[in-house]
């Protein structure tokens, strides 16, 4: 049985590689083949398939490391270990990093990391599966109640950012009902955001927005401003994107940041902005005074999808599918629904303990669709060259 460690992944110059992958969408020069569902590196067959054959393969295979965004995938490994005697270690990585980690290792032929779960869709979507890098696979039986949107690339759970107010200073009621008020003199520099040239997912819901809903952001214009937006040479999207980057919003490194910046207490004027509601733990932990923007048009918020992949020529194809196939059950999910995410399976229902509300608001969030995931990441760089000449 060979020894596997995890990948470092709090090396400067990794971060900073990563990064410059995901910023720039480049290619990897020497990618390896694309991998199917009938590949052999992706263990028993589907036509083989039952949970109990599985769990007999995977007994027999290495143990696993698994890479997810958040620190709770340690605990999660541990109790994937537990339940089934097959060694799992997980690690806490960022997207940009996990698919650095996914491209370097694919193209060495050194895989280390068997199981990734990215919330960086669009990138598994239009890089780490074309380029070969990457597999995705759901189990053919016993999820009948994922829908169809979520099974390929496969994602185990959904999350939102909502904007976001501070209770404490503006009472019941977000100051701001409309996304193109942040774009006005009354909130200039009062606009707190994670940098979205390090949170892609943001320009992504950007191109979202102009694929799927321009009419939506070009009817919430002529509510604000009370005339229509001129689109004939650019999308209400575009338009909106640049004259929020143009209106000197205030940039965070982290979500935890930004939320502090808009709910600490003690303060007089503060932000609004966008926000994990993950964060809305910070009420009761730290005191903040976070509260959602109920009935902002056109939406309150987006969601985002956190996929699962398979890193093609694991060591462990078996133990890597019954990871996946953990995290569609409500006990493998289970300690992430507490933060707001929400498992796609929809026999698993939201869990009471989330500290925002956003369950009783989801018909006021933008959903993405997966159909274009790939799209939104071949547009990235032009949305971040937009932002970036915008912000001077």
């Amino acid at each position: 049985m060979r020894i596997r460690t995890p990948h470092p992944v709090a090396g400067g110059a990794l971060i900073a590689i990563g990064a410059a992958l995901v910023l720039t969408g480049c290619t990897p020069s020497s990618a390896p083949p694309t991998a199917d569902a009938d590949s052999p590196a992706l263990g028993i067959p589907d036509d083989d398939y039952s949970l109990d054959a599985l769990i007999d393969a995977a007994k027999k295979e290495d143990p696993i490391v698994v890479y997810d965004v958040t620190g709770k995938v340690v605990d999660t490994a541990k109790a994937f270990t537990a339940k089934y005697g097959i060694k799992a270690t997980g690690v806490k990585a960022k997207a940009n990093e996990q698919q650095e980690i996914m491209t370097r290792e694919a193209q060495s032929g050194n895989v280390q990391g068997d199981v990734y779960l990215m919330t960086d869709e669009p990138a598994v979507s239009g890089e780490l599966i074309p380029s070969g890098a990457a597999v995705s696979w759901f189990p053919p039986s016993g999820f009948d109640e994922v829908p169809e949107r979520y099974r390929s690339p496969l994602a185990v759970s959904t999350e939102i950012d909502a904007w976001t107010y501070n209770t404490e200073v503006y009472g019941e009621s977000c100051p701001v009902d409309n996304m193109w008020a942040l774009t006005t003199d009354e909130w200039k520099g009062k606009v707190a955001l994670s940098d979205p040239l390090l949170r892609a997912d943001f320009l992504y819901w950007v191109n979202q927005m102009q694929t799927h809903a321009d009419d939506k952001v070009a009817a919430a214009y002529q509510d604000q401003f009370g005339t229509a937006i001129d689109t004939s040479k650019q999308s209400a999207s575009a338009q909106w994107l640049e004259a929020l980057a143009g209106n000197k919003p205030i940039i965070k490194q982290s979500g935890g940041d930004v939320a502090e910046a808009i709910g600490a207490s003690g303060q007089t004027a503060p932000p609004v902005g966008m926000v994990s509601t993950a964060e809305y733990r910070s009420n009761a932990d730290s005191g903040y005074h976070l509260g959602l923007c109920t009935d902002l048009m056109p939406w309150l918020g987006r969601s985002y999808a956190k996929s699962a992949v398979i890193a093609t020529g694991t060591d462990s194809p078996n133990a890597a599918k019954l990871f996946i196939q953990y995290m569609l059950t409500e006990e493998g999910i289970a300690p992430q629904l507490i933060d707001g995410k929400f498992s796609t399976n929809a026999a698993i229902a939201p869990s009471d303990a989330e500290p925002s509300g956003i369950a009783d608001l989801l018909d006021q969030v933008f959903d993405p669709d997966p159909a274009t995931a790939a799209d939104d990441y071949d547009a990235l760089p032009e949305w971040q060259d937009a932002w970036t000449v915008s912000s001077h």
